[in-house]
């Protein structure tokens, strides 16, 4: 079985290479962009931008990839209020190159879609956990754009038959993961601080919102589950089934410190709307694939800040030896 991984530089991308090559014995090509990075012994690396239609089309015609998982995006919301333009032309047009030229292909393959449990928007923490049928309201441009991209999804799979199944992820965090993300921000400020390079405070943004964190190991393998137990044209909730406030998960973070800390509100950090809570029912998940969570969140936190001391522990011991 070969699969093409679309968007592979990522977070996510490297762990989901790693899972289908090594656990799940497929053979993995991932695409990155030009000026990114990505150095896998698990996978064969193609650049491709999904902006260039014609490219996504020659691609897809070289590998003939039995299955797509497509993770490209522009996946942060605090960069979609700053670049709306940006998060419209990735998660829209570049899922719809992706999708033509799937269709295109002599045999289509199969394909994943991520979205966001983002989408949901504007809920009601009664209406928690959400399901599949909730009705969508999305508060910001990102979620706004992975709900078109997966309307998109829902006409090929009805006008063309594409094999199709849309994922709505839900936060997934872990080691590895840009400090742009609430997780592993307060992680490498926390290690900031034990290592001396931080003053005792955590900045944060607003720490009451409840939110539905999973460790982005176990993602990965939700993923892989639904490539082959997923029913075509469905939706699946991605996530732990349990949300959190942003302050439990930075109190554990304390915890899990070795050093002491005061927390400030920085306004940067802060959004144009924050909803209160938003959490995944993963009943149909889990009655399709079996697939349930293995990583507690206090495990994942520990890896996380684990990750980030062995971070800076390196790039302290490279400075040194550049200084002598």
């Amino acid at each position: 079985m070969k699969a093409l991984i679309i968007g592979a530089a990522g977070f996510v991308g490297q762990y989901l290479i790693r899972h289908l090559a090594r656990d799940c014995g497929y053979t993995v090509c991932a695409t990155k962009l030009p000026q990114e990075e990505l150095s896998t012994e698990d996978a064969a690396v193609y650049d491709l931008d999904i902006l260039d239609a014609d490219a996504v089309l020659r691609l897809f015609d070289t590998l003939k990839p039995d299955c797509i998982f497509h993770l490209a995006a522009q996946s942060s919301v605090a960069l979609s209020w700053k670049k709306p333009d940006l998060t419209v032309n990735i998660n829209i047009n570049g899922t719809l190159h992706v999708l033509e030229a799937a269709r295109q292909m002599q045999t289509p393959p199969r394909i994943l879609l991520i979205g966001s449990g983002e989408e949901y928007g504007y809920v009601k923490p009664e209406d928690c956990p959400l399901q599949e049928e909730t009705p969508l309201h999305p508060a910001n441009i990102y979620a706004v754009t992975k709900a078109c991209a997966e309307n998109l999804a829902a006409v090929y799979a009805r006008a063309y038959g594409l094999w199709v199944v849309c994922v709505r992820a839900f936060n997934h965090v872990g080691p590895k993961q840009l400090p742009q993300f609430v997780v592993a921000d307060f992680c490498k400020q926390a290690a900031e601080i034990e290592c001396g390079l931080h003053e005792p405070v955590i900045r944060t943004g607003n720490l009451a919102p409840k939110r539905d964190f999973t460790d982005v190991r176990d993602i990965v393998r939700a993923y892989a589950m639904l490539m082959q137990n997923g029913r075509s044209g469905e939706i699946y909730n991605v996530g732990s089934g349990h949300a959190k406030a942003i302050s439990e998960l930075l109190d554990e973070i304390r915890r899990l410190s070795t050093a002491d800390f005061a927390i400030e509100t920085d306004p940067e950090k802060l959004r144009p709307t924050d909803l209160p809570v938003i959490e995944a029912d993963i009943s149909k998940l889990q009655r399709d694939t079996g697939w349930t969570p293995t990583y507690s969140l206090t495990q994942t936190l520990s890896d996380t800040l684990e990750d980030w001391r062995g971070i800076l522990k390196a790039d302290a011991e490279s400075t040194a030896k550049k200084e002598c």
